[in-house]
């Protein structure tokens, strides 16, 4: 190591970034964690809890950057006051504020996050761009600009570890414990850093602004750092969304955009300057090939398709942040650069999490973001043709070349029928070559991918968003469509099918998909007069299209909880679905998260309960808990059944719900339901409900007893539920889905 690396302190620089950045991105899904059983599952609680992180990120670059005025002796013995009194916060946990008037929840999630972890969060943002600073403030240190490729290595660290290794290991009270002493590691950490570089001489304590001659950058430049930045942040989470909503409903899949985002920043802001000029150079034609495909609307995608969408978003968002670093201006403007990046972020995740879903009725936002990475990336001539054809003016040859893309598009859109095959090969492959042969001219490379956006599926995914039959809210895109050759229409949301009715004559009100009169649900409501008298009440979990509600009886008494006011308006809208608007019209429709509705109403309430809220292959933990568990069995009335419904692609719960029944000395059963082998109709699908119940004589009155479990597909068979040994019972304070995606695709390897 040479006298400058000794002297600079650069692998104790580097370990302060790594750990603050690590410890940063583990307290965010730990503490959304601790607040999902008091808020419930909203996806605006997490738009808001997103809000808060970035805009406490915000102010905690714009903190470093005032503290920038100061010599580094000063800086230090502001922050590190700053990370004692932020101390008090510690260990994480949730404030104890009063709940929220009716109507003001809006501005109480974020203020219940501020009062929690806002001055925590606050400090350790600040690190980052100050252990930069205080890098640079050494002469002999050289550039500080490769320390943010460490800081988001440790973001990535933090992000990927907590469900792959905290959650599953730990109670969130020990997760608490053991961040408390990663921040007594970190305040160390800082302290030495300072330390180095306290007393090195008079250049340590003179203020990096005041050194150096560089001129501050101008506006443009400043705008220009802002929308590069802006663009990646939009485009990892409308990236998720378009994964989630027209790819593939995956869990966790969340995690996988933002960690590459992250990823990229290491590429990026790393000597690795090698690899980022091919990423670079590839990028543009990347964009082409598969943001091309940005408004394709059809459903049911593959994981090739989304493999190929992360691919596109790792290597865009690689060569946005290196046009970044290309873009950096000296260490005396550190800290600026840093607080417009990070404005930047926040604009870009408001557009995609906040201001789409109000705006767009569908994932506009991605192809709009896919245009902008379009209309940002550096366009290195991929195929220098004209130089190699003499062409002294090759506009009119470009314009030419843009006009057979358009004719290309329009064969395309005129023949497109959802897939891609024969004739739509052959103009797909002309938009693309043309677009790779004018990358180099920015508006003809900009409107080619257009064109190809519009042939490959975009018009009609635009056709269909102007029927009304398409709305979207903060919870997904609901769309609704006519199968008319066999006789159905059809709620989708996202690519789940959410409900369905047939359209034939006198079938219009039978049950459908997970919900046939052999399912357990099925099987349950038909008998409920024998089981629970003709006046039974009946709480449902989950509207859908209300395909239920055609089960109740007369002088049976329903009530039904469905979190999202836009699917309560499609199920009660006859113009699109009669289920409810036929047969339980007056039902009362609680809106809200479920667990928080039921825990608001008078006990033993229900002589059913069933929660059907698992949709989208998306599991709401915080409604399998032990305490969501009090809440239901607070509700039901003596000899109650609960239903649960566990139907899931990823997902085996039944070890979730068979050491829950054995914590509370319950009685319990499953309802393997394959489906019909032959339907008239061909819409009943196999389903899986969980029958649990406090009195062994009413399960037993309901399943007339269990058979073995190789006879599971028998019309009423219920069988013994099936648990795993060591399975531990989920609670708020611990609970994991990372233990059951493994067992479940284990049990499925061997079944």
């Amino acid at each position: 190591m040479t006298g400058a690396h000794r002297g600079s302190r650069r692998p104790l620089f580097v370990l302060t970034i790594l750990v603050g950045s690590f410890l940063l991105f583990l307290v965010q899904p730990m503490v959304a964690r601790m607040v999902l059983p008091r808020l419930g599952g909203a996806p605006a609680v997490w738009n808001s809890a997103m809000l808060v992180y970035q805009a406490l990120l915000l102010g905690g670059y714009a903190y470093a950057h005032w503290l920038g005025r100061f010599a580094v002796r000063r800086q230090a013995m502001i922050h590190l006051g700053l990370l004692l009194v932020a101390a008090l916060w510690l260990p994480v946990g949730l404030a104890r504020i009063a709940p929220p008037a009716p109507g003001q929840e809006a501005l109480w999630v974020p203020l219940l996050l501020f009062a929690s972890i806002g001055p925590v969060f606050f400090a350790v943002s600040a690190q980052a761009p100050l252990m930069q600073r205080w890098f640079a403030a050494d002469p002999r240190a050289g550039d500080p600009y490769f320390l943010y490729a460490a800081s988001n290595l440790g973001s990535f660290a933090g992000l990927i570890s907590y469900p792959a290794l905290v959650e599953p290991m730990l109670p969130l009270e020990k997760q608490s414990i053991g961040w408390t002493l990663g921040y007594v590691l970190l305040f160390m950490l800082v302290a030495a850093a300072a330390a180095a570089r306290w007393g090195r001489g008079p250049e340590s304590d003179q203020s990096p602004d005041t050194a150096g001659g560089e001129a501050r950058p101008d506006w443009r430049r400043q705008v220009h750092w802002l929308l590069i930045a802006a663009v990646p942040s939009g485009l990892m989470l409308s990236t998720t969304t378009h994964l989630t909503t027209d790819i593939v409903a995956m869990p966790l899949l969340w995690v996988l955009p933002l960690g590459l985002y992250l990823f990229s920043f290491v590429i990026a802001f790393s000597s690795w300057t090698s690899l980022t000029n091919v990423i670079v150079t590839i990028a543009p034609a990347l964009l082409l090939l598969v943001g091309g495909q940005a408004l394709l609307g059809t459903g049911g995608g593959t994981m090739l398709v989304a493999l190929a969408s992360l691919v596109m978003l790792f290597v865009v968002a690689t060569a946005l942040h290196g046009y970044l670093y290309f873009l950096r201006p000296g260490p005396r403007y550190l800290t600026l650069f840093y607080l417009i990046m990070s404005a930047g972020g926040v604009l870009g995740g408001a557009f995609a999490a906040l201001i789409a879903p109000l705006v767009f009725n569908w994932v506009y936002e991605h192809p709009v973001l896919v245009l902008a990475a379009a209309m940002l990336l550096p366009l290195p001539a991929l195929l220098p043709w004209e130089k190699w054809l003499g062409l002294r003016r090759p506009l009119p040859v470009v314009a030419a070349l843009v006009a057979i893309a358009a004719f290309a598009s329009w064969k395309l859109v005129a023949t497109w029928d959802g897939t891609l095959h024969g004739a739509h090969v052959v103009w797909a492959a002309i938009i693309v070559a043309v677009g790779l042969l004018v990358i180099r001219w920015r508006w003809a490379y900009v409107a080619v991918l257009f064109l190809l956006m519009l042939g490959f599926g975009g018009v009609q995914t635009l056709e269909k968003g102007r029927d009304g039959m398409r709305v979207r809210s903060y919870f997904g895109i609901y769309t609704v469509t006519d199968d008319r050759y066999h006789q159905q229409r059809r709620l989708a949301h996202g690519t789940t099918l959410h409900g369905l009715q047939r359209t034939t004559p006198g079938h219009e009100l039978d049950p459908t998909t997970y919900y046939g009169h052999q399912s357990g649900v099925g099987l349950t409501l038909d008998r409920l007069p024998e089981l629970a008298g003709p006046d039974a009440a009946v709480g449902i979990v989950g509207l859908g299209t209300g395909t239920l509600s055609c089960y109740r009886k007369a002088g049976q008494n329903w009530t039904i909880f469905e979190i999202d006011p836009v699917m309560a308006d499609i199920a009660r809208d006859p113009t699109k679905f009669t289920f409810l608007s036929r047969c339980a019209a007056d039902a009362p429709i609680v809106i809200g998260d479920a667990r928080l509705q039921i825990a608001k109403l008078p006990p033993a309430r229900f002589d059913v309960l069933v929660i059907d809220a698992f949709s989208s292959d998306a599991i709401p933990l915080h409604l399998l808990t032990r305490e969501a568990f009090d809440a239901y069995t607070r509700a039901l009335r003596p000899g109650g059944i609960l239903l649960v419904h566990i139907s899931n692609r990823f997902f085996d719960l039944e070890p979730v719900l068979a050491a829950e029944a054995r914590g509370r000395g319950w009685s319990a059963a499953i309802r393997l339901d394959p489906g019909p082998e032959d339907s008239e109709f061909g819409d009943l699908t196999g389903s899986n409900w969980v029958a649990l119940t406090a009195t062994p004589a009413r399960l037993a009155q309901l399943t007339r007893g269990l058979r073995p479990r190789q006879n599971a597909a028998a019309n009423d068979t219920w069988v013994a539920l099936r648990g795993e040994a060591g399975f531990e019972r989920w609670t708020d304070d611990y609970a994991s889905t990372l233990p059951i995606l493994l067992w479940g695709n284990l049990i499925g390897k061997h079944e």
